[in-house]
């Protein structure tokens, strides 16, 4: 019998945390309180994915003490087991349940340490050239120029070890590559943040052999090392206000089960306040604290934008087995670079995962033609579409609101000018996936069937309702919220993250983008807030 090495022996990470708290390293776990706590430190990042994770690191390493607050558990490799069910539940906001306030779009955001970068399926761009420079020449955003993002860019890129991913794709994602030669459509290889990956393909469910270099393996544990500490499973509620200055943030703990507060708070006293819990999350909680100084305009929450994602599946004549492998490899962007214009809409094609729970709810139709499909899985191939959102004036995003019981939720109407580029996609993809030899074709819409050539699917797709909840949508990127720029009354932040209004308020995350990427926002995250923190590190410090 050939004996295996220990786990530990393999994958050195998995023992990270244990040893880590054998050395020291500060956590407190808010679902075992027995009473309220005051703490003091001089920064309290709010989340611990891609924005609080770089930030905490940051401003640990100058030598302040730092606190992270984040709602969600602490789980390590040792509690990721590939199974939907568990990581669905236990990883995502709602169980991975949350959606648009009409249901429209279902919204996938992660709820644990490491927030969004540990159920991400590692998919790294940088913040594309035309996306920067809208933002300066349209939203008076400053030193965010290709050439003053370049080294924030290289750092991220070094810290979470971002490469091209050079391991043949999928038979998923080499399908997109085979259409797109055969069409003469431009298409690329796509960038992970990935070290020793095994390529077993359930990136959403968190990394069992900590080769996805998310914050809960990098930056959090370096931030611990240097002092930091870090509060798990507790709700950040709101700020207290005096004279224009934050004086306190006001958390609940959550319960074992991290699915409802409990009855211990945590009040912690800073020098300085970092939000970087999420486009849905840093808004809802400046909404809560009920002081006309953090919304003096009523920005806050506003133009908060997705990528709108439609899909099209097909069923090809070889197995495809797209739950195996890298999830994302290849890409094309020939349908944004082609219509920077604006005048029609633009969108990115990528693959996703194929994991049976996700395809089982993602799919169109019930009955005998749902069991159907389901049967022809592991021959089923998926492209999906995400839309470029927040480039004209008629594609004006959402708006964060709060529920009756105080948690978020998002008003998301989708535009007519974004339907038609959803329109556009499936016609697109289509064409894609007969190209690269489908036999047959299903755009997923309620009122769509399965074509067999694409004159039948082009005829079909022209005539689609381009409605909600008949293109069924989803999204797993949230941006925008707190917009930054130097103009305060159209923004909410400065271009260093910075509250316009109260002195020590940043916001280091997603949400201070002022439209949507254009691009998968997690390395546009790590840069942005790196650079951010640095900022605020020699202030706070000199």
């Amino acid at each position: 019998m050939i004996r295996r090495p220990p786990r530990s022996t393999l994958f050195p990470y998995t023992t990270l945390f244990r040893s880590g708290f054998q050395q020291g390293w500060k956590h407190l776990d808010a679902s075992r309180l027995t009473s309220d706590q005051t703490l003091e430190a001089d920064v309290v990042i709010i989340g611990s994915g891609a924005g609080g994770g770089s930030s905490a690191e940051i401003l640990a390493q100058s030598g302040l003490n730092v606190i992270i607050v984040e709602e969600g558990p602490l789980q390590t490799s040792r509690d990721f087991h590939m199974k939907e069910d568990e990581a669905y539940a236990n990883l995502y906001q709602e169980s991975a349940g949350r959606q648009t306030k009409d249901r429209g779009i279902k919204i996938f955001q992660g709820r644990m340490v490491g927030g969004g970068t540990g159920i991400s399926w590692t998919t790294c761009f940088r913040t594309p050239s035309t996306t920067l420079k809208f933002w300066a020449d349209e939203m008076g955003v400053k030193g965010f120029s290709e050439n003053e993002m370049r080294p924030w860019f290289e750092w991220a890129e070094k810290r979470y070890n971002i490469q091209q991913w050079k391991v043949p794709p999928n038979a998923n994602n080499s399908t997109l590559e085979i259409g797109c030669e055969k069409l003469g459509v431009s298409w690329g290889k796509i960038s992970r943040n990935v070290t020793g990956c095994i390529n077993l393909g359930y990136c959403g469910t968190g990394c069992p052999v900590n080769a996805k270099q998310s914050t809960l393996v990098t930056t959090i544990p370096g931030a611990l090392e240097e002092g930091a500490t870090l509060i798990s499973k507790a709700r950040a509620e709101k700020f207290e206000i005096n004279n224009g200055k934050i004086t306190e943030l006001k958390c609940r703990a959550m319960t074992p089960r991290g699915n409802a507060p409990a009855v211990q708070t945590i009040k912690i006293k800073a020098r300085h306040y970092v939000l970087a819990a999420g486009s849905i999350g840093s808004p809802a909680i400046l909404l809560r604290s009920e002081n006309k100084i953090l919304n003096p305009n009523g920005l806050v929450g506003t133009r908060t934008f997705l990528h709108p994602v439609n899909i099209s599946g097909a069923i090809m004549p070889f197995l495809v087995k797209g739950e195996y492998g890298a999830p994302q490899t290849s890409y094309s962007d020939h349908f944004i670079e082609t219509r920077l214009d604006n005048q029609k809409p633009g969108f990115i094609l990528e693959c996703p995962p194929l994991q049976p729970m996700l395809m089982a709810t993602a799919l169109d139709g019930h009955g005998k033609f749902h069991a159907e499909i389901m049967r022809q899985r592991p021959f089923l191939q998926v492209l999906i579409a995400l839309q470029r959102d927040g480039f004209h004036q008629e594609s004006v995003g959402g708006n964060v609101y709060l529920k009756s019981d105080g948690t978020p939720g998002l008003d998301y109407p989708v535009s007519k000018y974004v339907w038609e580029g959803i329109r556009d996609a499936f016609i697109a993809m289509s064409e894609i996936q007969f190209a690269a030899g489908a036999k047959t074709v299903a755009p997923v819409h309620r009122d769509a069937g399965l074509y067999h050539n694409i004159k039948e699917v082009k005829k079909a797709i022209a005539v689609l309702p381009m409605e909600t909840l008949k293109a069924r949508l989803f999204s797993a990127h949230v941006m925008g919220g707190c917009p930054m720029g130097e103009d305060s009354a159209k923004s909410v932040v400065n271009s260093k993250g910075h509250h316009h209004e109260v002195e020590n308020l940043s916001v280091f995350d997603g949400s201070v983008f002022p439209t949507s990427i254009a691009a998968n926002p997690m390395e546009s995250i790590f840069a942005a807030t790196a650079k951010f923190a640095t900022e605020l590190a020699k202030n706070m410090v000199n």
